[in-house]
C-alpha cells in the first residue's frame, strides 16, 4: 500500500504506476572527478552571463574613456582658440585706442597763437569795453571784429586760453548759443 501511495504521489496521474521510483530515491554513483566536472560545470554555467555582462560593462568602461579623451582634447583645442581670440581681442581694441587718441590729437592739434589771432582777441576785448558790452555771441563778435563768423568759432579756444575771457552759454528765444564773455567787466 505504501508503495501505491507513494507512486499516486510521485506521479500525480489518476492511476498509480507499479514500480516506479522517484528521482529522489534513486541511487546514483559518481566518482569524486566526476562530481567534480558536475561541479565546474554548473558554476561555469551560473558564471557565464556575469562574464558577459562584467565583459560588456569594461567594453564600455573602455569607449567611455576614449571618448572622454576625445572630449578633453577638444576642450584642449577650444581653450585655446579663445585664448588666441581674447589676445586679439586685446589687440583690437588696444588699436582702436590708438586710433582714437591718433584722430584726438589731430582734431585737438593746439591753436597756434599767431600776430593776426592776438591782435583780434585783444580787438574784441577793447571793442567791447569800450561798447561797455560785457558778453557778446559768436555773431556779434565776428561784426565787432569784421571776420566770418566761422574765423569767429576758430578763434573760440585761443579766447578760452586767454585769461580776460570765459566761454558760457545762454538761451535766447529757446535757442542756445555760445556767448563771450568778460570776466573782469569795469
Amino acid at each position: 500500500m505504501t508503495k501505491l501511495a507513494s507512486a499516486s504521489i510521485n506521479t500525480f496521474g489518476p492511476s498509480p504506476k507499479v514500480g516506479f521510483e522517484s528521482h529522489s530515491e534513486q541511487l546514483i554513483t559518481l566518482t569524486y572527478g566526476q562530481l567534480q566536472d558536475l561541479i565546474v560545470q554548473a558554476i561555469q554555467e551560473a558564471l557565464q552571463p556575469l562574464q558577459d555582462r562584467i565583459s560588456s560593462l569594461e567594453d564600455r568602461v573602455t569607449g567611455l574613456q576614449e571618448e572622454n579623451a576625445a572630449l578633453r582634447a577638444k576642450l584642449a583645442s577650444l581653450e585655446k582658440d579663445r585664448d588666441v581670440l581674447s589676445d586679439n581681442q586685446l589687440i583690437q581694441l588696444r588699436l582702436i585706442h590708438e586710433l582714437k587718441e591718433k584722430v584726438n590729437q589731430e582734431s585737438q592739434s593746439p591753436a597756434t597763437t599767431t600776430k593776426k589771432t592776438t591782435d583780434h582777441i585783444d580787438d574784441l576785448h577793447r571793442l567791447m569795453i569800450e561798447d561797455k558790452t560785457a558778453q557778446v555771441s559768436i555773431a556779434k563778435a565776428a561784426r565787432l571784429l569784421g571776420i566770418s563768423k566761422e574765423r569767429m568759432r576758430q578763434l573760440k579756444p585761443l579766447i578760452l586760453k586767454d585769461d580776460r575771457f570765459e566761454i558760457g552759454w545762454t538761451s535766447v528765444a529757446g535757442r542756445k548759443g555760445t556767448v563771450i564773455r568778460i570776466r573782469k567787466f569795469l
